[in-house]
């Protein structure tokens, strides 16, 4: 046998050997990304921004996320050859016995932990600020309070580090998108020249009950006292009066509340006050903008949580009359029972007038 023909054997052997040892290599590699992860319960795990590959497969494991850094290196450095999107920052929810390559598609495709960020219908926007300073996976400031009126109540979504400012535009044009959206398809002969107006309206509407169903007959009285020359006389523009819609009043209003002077107090200016006293949600704009036809002037608290209505001022004052005796039996049933040697029976005080009950 020729020297040149066994060179070429023991090429070919060594390049034999060679695959041979590449395609086990490649086994034990495609093995080790699928293998179950070492994780033994649910973990939480936070990236920062700005680290590399090397840095965060050593994060991963030193979690114990992952079984070895080198590895999961080796498998994020082959994804990026492919052209696939390379490993993000955030904050990251792996699953117990997650293997190396569900962890690496996680993290490639950004599946990080979403928070929920609530804004109940009426909060006025200090409180929308005030609990999104407040919030810590949030990040960044806020420079101003915006206007009421302005922000749209709904559940947002986001992720840890996103922006106060950002999350706080985004229910500007939520709010901008649904105005945008009921506007054309309003009642005709509404008294509202524009889309404020029904913002301000819708504000008070939902204020004055947490019933959906109510919403469009409680907008039709205020609609009708506004066409008859009535006074709004709405006791939440009242509350806001009093407190610039910083928070609750945290104690029941008064007559002397009622002579309050302020523009936003309606028992003592005609019309509707010159901006919102809160943000208003989805279903208050579209009862404000299609309110119930009726006659209704009148309503008052019927203690079942939702309102009696009334035409006229004596059904009114007789609904009035049943409410109160409502709160009458229903402190009198909640108080604490009298000792056993009072010489004299405890009766409970007259119920104090209901604010406002003369006019609503």
């Amino acid at each position: 046998m020729g020297s040149a023909l066994k060179t070429m054997l023991r090429l070919l052997a060594g390049a034999f050997s060679f695959a041979l040892v590449l395609a086990v290599i490649a086994v034990w590699f495609t093995s080790e990304l699928h293998r179950p992860g070492p994780l033994a319960e649910d973990k939480t795990l936070v990236i920062a921004r700005g680290l590399g590959v090397g840095p965060i497969a050593h994060a991963l494991a030193d979690a114990g996320v992952v079984r070895g850094a080198l590895l999961f290196e080796a498998a994020a450095g082959l994804a990026r050859f492919k052209g696939e999107h390379e490993v993000r920052a955030g904050e990251y929810l792996f699953a117990k016995g997650l293997s190396m390559l569900e962890v690496l598609e996680q993290m490639r495709h950004g599946r990080t932990v979403v928070h929920r960020f609530g804004v109940v219908e009426g909060t006025t926007a200090a409180q929308v600020v005030a609990a999104l300073r407040a919030e810590p996976a949030l990040a960044g400031e806020i420079a101003d309070v915006p206007e009421d009126g302005t922000l749209l109540p709904d559940t947002y979504y986001f992720s840890l580090g996103d922006g106060r400012a950002a999350l706080l535009q985004r229910m500007r044009a939520a709010m901008a998108a649904v105005l945008t959206e009921l506007w054309p398809g309003r009642a005709n002969g509404l008294p509202l020249a524009t889309q404020g107006a029904a913002v301000v309206l819708a504000s008070i509407v939902e204020k004055e009950t947490a019933q959906p169903g109510e919403r469009a007959r409680i907008a039709g009285v205020f609609y009708n006292r506004l066409a008859t020359g009535m006074r709004l006389q709405s006791d939440p523009t009242v509350i806001y009066a009093l407190t610039g819609g910083r928070g609750a009043l945290g104690r029941p209003l008064t007559q002397a509340d009622w002579h309050v002077e302020s523009p936003f107090n309606t028992y003592q200016v005609e019309g509707l006050p010159p901006k919102p006293i809160g943000n208003p949600g989805r279903a208050s704009l579209a009862a404000a903008l299609n309110p119930e036809r009726h006659d209704f002037l009148y309503f008052v608290a019927d203690g079942s949580g939702g309102h009696a209505f009334a035409k006229t001022l004596p059904d009114h004052n007789h609904n009035v009359a049943r409410w109160r005796q409502f709160q009458h039996e229903h402190a009198a049933a909640s108080a604490p029972p009298a000792p056993a040697a009072s010489p004299t029976p405890i009766l409970p005080q007259e119920a104090a007038p209901v604010p406002g009950a003369a006019a609503r």
